[in-house]
Protein backbone atom coordinates (compact mmCIF):
# COMPACT_ATOMS: atom_id res chain seq x y z
CA UNK A 1 0.00 0.00 0.00
CA UNK A 2 1.67 3.14 -0.64
CA UNK A 3 1.29 6.33 1.77
CA UNK A 4 3.00 8.90 -0.61
CA UNK A 5 0.14 11.61 -0.41
CA UNK A 6 -1.04 12.93 -3.68
CA UNK A 7 -0.02 16.10 -3.83
CA UNK A 8 3.64 14.75 -4.69
CA UNK A 9 2.22 14.54 -8.05
CA UNK A 10 2.68 17.87 -9.03
CA UNK A 11 5.64 19.68 -7.96
CA UNK A 12 5.47 20.92 -5.05
CA UNK A 13 7.54 23.35 -1.89
CA UNK A 14 7.34 23.48 1.41
CA UNK A 15 7.99 26.20 3.58
CA UNK A 16 8.59 26.93 7.09
CA UNK A 17 8.74 30.44 8.69
CA UNK A 18 9.51 31.53 12.30
CA UNK A 19 10.65 34.42 13.90
CA UNK A 20 12.57 35.07 16.82
CA UNK A 21 12.18 37.76 19.09
CA UNK A 22 15.20 39.56 21.37
CA UNK A 23 15.05 38.85 25.50
CA UNK A 24 11.86 40.69 27.33
CA UNK A 25 13.62 44.27 28.14
CA UNK A 26 15.95 44.90 25.14
CA UNK A 27 14.02 47.13 22.61
CA UNK A 28 16.98 47.72 20.93
CA UNK A 29 18.10 44.50 19.48
CA UNK A 30 16.07 43.19 16.10
CA UNK A 31 13.79 40.61 15.83
CA UNK A 32 15.23 37.83 13.28
CA UNK A 33 12.62 36.56 10.74
CA UNK A 34 13.46 32.93 8.98
CA UNK A 35 12.19 31.19 5.79
CA UNK A 36 13.17 27.61 4.58
CA UNK A 37 12.22 26.07 1.38
CA UNK A 38 12.26 22.14 0.62
CA UNK A 39 14.90 21.94 -2.97
CA UNK A 40 13.54 18.55 -4.30
CA UNK A 41 10.46 15.91 -4.50
CA UNK A 42 10.87 14.01 -1.62
CA UNK A 43 11.39 16.68 0.35
CA UNK A 44 14.84 16.21 2.36
CA UNK A 45 17.24 18.77 1.38
CA UNK A 46 15.84 22.80 2.57
CA UNK A 47 17.46 25.65 1.39
CA UNK A 48 16.86 29.15 3.89
CA UNK A 49 17.15 32.83 3.85
CA UNK A 50 17.59 35.43 6.73
CA UNK A 51 16.24 38.33 7.68
CA UNK A 52 16.48 40.73 10.44
CA UNK A 53 13.38 43.53 11.23
CA UNK A 54 12.03 45.60 14.06
CA UNK A 55 12.30 44.15 17.35
CA UNK A 56 8.58 42.37 18.42
CA UNK A 57 7.55 42.67 15.02
CA UNK A 58 5.66 39.13 14.31
CA UNK A 59 4.93 39.93 11.17
CA UNK A 60 7.70 38.80 8.07
CA UNK A 61 8.04 42.25 7.01
CA UNK A 62 10.40 41.20 3.89
CA UNK A 63 8.59 37.89 3.14
CA UNK A 64 8.29 38.70 -0.31
CA UNK A 65 11.93 38.54 -1.01
CA UNK A 66 13.03 35.71 0.79
CA UNK A 67 10.01 33.50 -0.87
CA UNK A 68 11.37 34.81 -4.11
CA UNK A 69 14.64 33.76 -3.28
CA UNK A 70 13.47 30.12 -2.43
CA UNK A 71 11.43 29.78 -5.72
CA UNK A 72 14.15 30.51 -7.50
CA UNK A 73 16.84 28.10 -5.71
CA UNK A 74 13.29 25.58 -5.97
CA UNK A 75 13.85 26.09 -10.19
CA UNK A 76 17.51 25.78 -10.27
CA UNK A 77 17.63 22.51 -8.18
CA UNK A 78 14.64 21.03 -10.17
CA UNK A 79 14.05 22.41 -13.18
CA UNK A 80 10.62 22.83 -12.31
CA UNK A 81 7.78 25.65 -11.17
CA UNK A 82 5.79 24.48 -7.93
CA UNK A 83 2.56 24.25 -8.83
CA UNK A 84 1.59 24.25 -4.88
CA UNK A 85 2.64 26.25 -1.68
CA UNK A 86 2.38 24.26 1.17
CA UNK A 87 3.61 27.13 4.24
CA UNK A 88 4.18 26.05 7.54
CA UNK A 89 4.55 29.27 10.01
CA UNK A 90 5.13 28.92 13.63
CA UNK A 91 5.27 31.00 16.38
CA UNK A 92 1.85 33.12 15.75
CA UNK A 93 -0.83 33.28 18.79
CA UNK A 94 -4.21 33.09 17.78
CA UNK A 95 -4.87 37.22 17.97
CA UNK A 96 -2.64 37.72 15.46
CA UNK A 97 -4.16 35.23 12.68
CA UNK A 98 -6.15 37.87 11.01
CA UNK A 99 -3.26 40.44 10.96
CA UNK A 100 -0.37 37.74 9.98
CA UNK A 101 -2.88 35.73 7.04
CA UNK A 102 -3.53 39.12 5.43
CA UNK A 103 0.17 40.62 5.22
CA UNK A 104 1.84 37.26 4.46
CA UNK A 105 -0.35 35.68 2.13
CA UNK A 106 -0.40 38.91 0.09
CA UNK A 107 3.03 38.88 0.57
CA UNK A 108 3.54 35.34 -0.71
CA UNK A 109 1.51 35.88 -4.25
CA UNK A 110 3.77 38.63 -4.79
CA UNK A 111 6.75 36.53 -4.65
CA UNK A 112 5.13 34.68 -7.40
CA UNK A 113 4.17 37.52 -9.57
CA UNK A 114 7.48 38.98 -9.78
CA UNK A 115 8.80 35.66 -11.33
CA UNK A 116 5.96 35.20 -13.92
CA UNK A 117 2.85 38.04 -14.42
CA UNK A 118 0.52 34.41 -14.56
CA UNK A 119 2.02 32.57 -12.04
CA UNK A 120 -0.63 31.66 -9.37
CA UNK A 121 0.49 28.36 -7.83
CA UNK A 122 -2.51 27.14 -4.84
CA UNK A 123 -1.03 27.92 -1.52
CA UNK A 124 -2.14 26.43 2.09
CA UNK A 125 -0.86 28.27 4.84
CA UNK A 126 -0.81 26.91 8.47
CA UNK A 127 0.33 27.84 11.93
CA UNK A 128 1.48 25.72 14.01
CA UNK A 129 1.50 26.14 18.11
CA UNK A 130 3.26 24.25 20.36
CA UNK A 131 3.00 26.44 23.77
CA UNK A 132 -1.12 25.57 24.75
CA UNK A 133 -1.93 24.05 27.82
CA UNK A 134 -3.73 20.81 25.73
CA UNK A 135 -2.79 17.01 26.95
CA UNK A 136 -4.11 14.05 25.49
CA UNK A 137 -4.86 10.68 27.08
CA UNK A 138 -5.83 7.30 26.32
CA UNK A 139 -9.23 6.32 27.67
CA UNK A 140 -7.95 2.75 27.06
CA UNK A 141 -5.06 1.82 29.19
CA UNK A 142 -3.97 -1.19 26.68
CA UNK A 143 -3.29 1.42 24.16
CA UNK A 144 -0.81 3.55 26.04
CA UNK A 145 2.65 3.87 25.55
CA UNK A 146 5.75 3.71 27.46
CA UNK A 147 6.19 4.31 31.21
CA UNK A 148 4.64 7.89 31.11
CA UNK A 149 1.43 6.06 29.33
CA UNK A 150 1.48 8.42 26.50
CA UNK A 151 -0.77 8.51 23.64
CA UNK A 152 0.86 6.78 20.17
CA UNK A 153 2.63 8.62 18.33
CA UNK A 154 0.27 9.77 15.12
CA UNK A 155 -2.71 10.66 17.26
CA UNK A 156 -4.61 13.34 15.57
CA UNK A 157 -8.39 14.78 17.13
CA UNK A 158 -10.22 16.94 14.26
CA UNK A 159 -13.59 16.84 16.47
CA UNK A 160 -15.08 17.61 20.05
CA UNK A 161 -12.03 19.87 21.46
CA UNK A 162 -11.10 21.72 18.15
CA UNK A 163 -12.76 25.06 17.12
CA UNK A 164 -16.84 24.74 15.71
CA UNK A 165 -16.41 25.83 12.07
CA UNK A 166 -12.30 26.44 11.36
CA UNK A 167 -10.08 24.15 9.87
CA UNK A 168 -7.73 23.29 12.78
CA UNK A 169 -6.74 19.83 14.53
CA UNK A 170 -4.16 18.51 17.22
CA UNK A 171 -1.49 15.87 16.19
CA UNK A 172 0.65 14.30 18.25
CA UNK A 173 3.38 13.13 15.78
CA UNK A 174 6.46 12.06 17.89
CA UNK A 175 6.39 9.57 20.97
CA UNK A 176 7.11 10.88 24.25
CA UNK A 177 10.41 9.73 26.05
CA UNK A 178 9.88 11.66 29.02
CA UNK A 179 6.94 13.00 31.12
CA UNK A 180 3.30 13.65 28.82
CA UNK A 181 3.60 14.27 25.63
CA UNK A 182 2.60 17.18 24.11
CA UNK A 183 0.46 17.57 20.84
CA UNK A 184 1.38 20.57 18.24
CA UNK A 185 -2.27 22.45 17.11
CA UNK A 186 -2.56 23.45 13.67
CA UNK A 187 -4.66 26.17 12.36
CA UNK A 188 -5.21 25.81 8.29
CA UNK A 189 -5.72 29.38 7.92
CA UNK A 190 -5.57 29.22 3.98
CA UNK A 191 -6.23 26.43 1.54
CA UNK A 192 -5.97 26.79 -2.18
CA UNK A 193 -5.65 23.28 -2.63
CA UNK A 194 -8.68 22.26 -1.59
CA UNK A 195 -6.93 19.42 1.14
CA UNK A 196 -9.61 17.03 2.99
CA UNK A 197 -8.86 16.64 6.59
CA UNK A 198 -7.14 13.46 6.57
CA UNK A 199 -4.70 14.19 3.28
CA UNK A 200 -3.46 17.50 5.03
CA UNK A 201 -2.96 15.48 8.19
CA UNK A 202 -1.08 12.36 6.78
CA UNK A 203 0.82 14.85 4.89
CA UNK A 204 1.91 16.75 8.09
CA UNK A 205 2.87 13.80 9.80
CA UNK A 206 4.79 12.45 7.01
CA UNK A 207 7.01 15.55 7.33
CA UNK A 208 7.68 14.97 11.13
CA UNK A 209 9.58 12.02 9.59
CA UNK A 210 11.67 14.26 7.64
CA UNK A 211 13.71 15.86 10.11
CA UNK A 212 17.10 14.99 9.36
CA UNK A 213 18.92 15.36 13.26
CA UNK A 214 16.53 12.29 14.41
CA UNK A 215 15.56 8.82 13.90
CA UNK A 216 12.16 9.07 15.46
CA UNK A 217 10.15 11.64 14.45
CA UNK A 218 9.51 15.32 15.88
CA UNK A 219 6.67 17.37 17.25
CA UNK A 220 6.60 19.27 14.45
CA UNK A 221 7.03 19.38 10.49
CA UNK A 222 10.65 19.30 9.42
CA UNK A 223 10.01 22.95 7.47
CA UNK A 224 9.10 24.58 10.66
CA UNK A 225 12.11 23.11 12.48
CA UNK A 226 14.15 24.39 10.41
CA UNK A 227 12.68 27.52 10.43
CA UNK A 228 13.33 28.17 14.34
CA UNK A 229 16.62 26.49 13.73
CA UNK A 230 18.03 29.34 10.98
CA UNK A 231 16.79 31.86 13.21
CA UNK A 232 17.95 30.94 16.39
CA UNK A 233 21.26 30.33 14.99
CA UNK A 234 21.38 33.61 13.15
CA UNK A 235 21.12 35.03 16.83
CA UNK A 236 24.45 34.40 17.54
CA UNK A 237 25.61 35.43 14.67
CA UNK A 238 24.82 39.05 15.57
CA UNK A 239 25.97 38.68 18.94
CA UNK A 240 28.98 37.81 17.32
CA UNK A 241 28.87 40.71 15.06
CA UNK A 242 27.95 43.36 18.33
CA UNK A 243 31.23 41.88 20.29
CA UNK A 244 33.59 42.49 17.66
CA UNK A 245 31.52 46.22 16.78
CA UNK A 246 32.59 46.84 20.38
CA UNK A 247 36.11 45.72 20.73
CA UNK A 248 36.69 48.30 17.68
CA UNK A 249 34.54 51.36 19.35
CA UNK A 250 37.60 51.58 21.60
CA UNK A 251 39.79 52.85 18.65
CA UNK A 252 37.52 53.95 16.79
CA UNK A 253 35.60 56.34 19.31
CA UNK A 254 31.98 55.06 18.06
CA UNK A 255 30.40 51.43 17.59
CA UNK A 256 27.81 50.26 14.48
CA UNK A 257 27.00 47.55 16.06
CA UNK A 258 23.44 48.11 15.98
CA UNK A 259 23.40 49.80 12.08
CA UNK A 260 20.91 48.24 10.39
CA UNK A 261 22.91 47.32 6.83
CA UNK A 262 26.06 45.97 9.64
CA UNK A 263 23.14 43.46 11.48
CA UNK A 264 21.51 42.66 7.73
CA UNK A 265 25.31 41.28 6.94
CA UNK A 266 26.15 39.82 10.18
CA UNK A 267 23.05 36.83 8.98
CA UNK A 268 23.32 37.00 5.72
CA UNK A 269 23.85 33.64 4.35
CA UNK A 270 27.45 33.12 2.26
CA UNK A 271 27.03 31.87 -1.27
CA UNK A 272 29.19 28.96 -0.65
CA UNK A 273 27.04 27.54 1.78
CA UNK A 274 23.45 29.27 0.84
CA UNK A 275 22.40 25.77 -0.86
CA UNK A 276 23.31 23.53 1.90
CA UNK A 277 22.03 22.75 4.98
CA UNK A 278 24.43 24.53 7.21
CA UNK A 279 21.73 24.61 9.92
CA UNK A 280 20.93 21.35 10.37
Amino acid sequence: MCLRPSVFQQPVIFLGADVTHPPAGDGKKPSIAAVVGSMDAHPSRYCATVRVQRPRQEIIQDLASMVRELLIQFYKSTRFKPTRIIFYRDGVSEGQFRQVLYYELLAIREACISLEKDYQPGITYIVVQKRHHTRLFCADRTERVGRSGNIPAGTTVDTDITHPYEFDFYLCSHAGIQGTSRPSHYHVLWDDNCFTADELQLLTYQLCHTYVRCTRSVSIPAPAYYAHLVAFRARYHLVDKEHDSAEGSHVSGQSNGRDPQALAKAVQIHQDTLRTMYFA
